[in-house]
């Protein structure tokens, strides 16, 4: 059976089906895109090698290879290994990661959820909800 033959059969398939061409939706940036990103930039940077990285940091060539392409989410002990291989504190992994979490975040185009707040759709009004909660930052349009 194809993929497009489950569709139709109501299957949830396992692999998505292709995208279609043209331009791809716009979509959240995921966490594990940015870590990934900054990961190989920094490596990069230093002119290192995936292979020289990875023992430095003690996991597998292949994993660190995927957790830069965002394809793995690293715990947080690997990606402190990774960081500290490439002589970044675990703290400095991970505001450069938010940094490009926020670029990104601006540049895109924002929806208004049903309470009018921007980013809100779907998600309830109430405790904890609101700016200043539990220590949540709110960044200005």
């Amino acid at each position: 059976m194809t993929i497009r033959e489950t569709n139709r059969a109501g299957v949830i398939p396992l692999r998505p089906l292709p995208a279609p061409p043209g331009p791809a939706p716009s979509r959240e940036p995921l966490w594990r895109d940015l870590v990934g990103e900054v990961l190989r930039r920094e490596r990069r940077s230093q002119g290192r090698t995936l292979k020289d990285v990875a023992a430095a940091a003690r996991i597998s060539t292949p994993y660190l290879s995927e957790v830069e392409r965002g394809r793995k989410e690293a715990s947080s002990e690997v990606l402190a290994a990774a960081a500290h291989a490439l002589g970044l504190p675990l703290a400095d992994l991970l505001a450069l990661a938010g940094g490009e979490l926020v670029r990104l975040s601006a540049a895109r185009p924002r929806s208004t959820g049903r309470h009018g707040h921007p980013g809100r759709a779907g998600r309830p009004a109430g405790p904890g909800a609101g700016a200043g909660a539990t220590g949540t930052v709110r960044l200005a349009a």
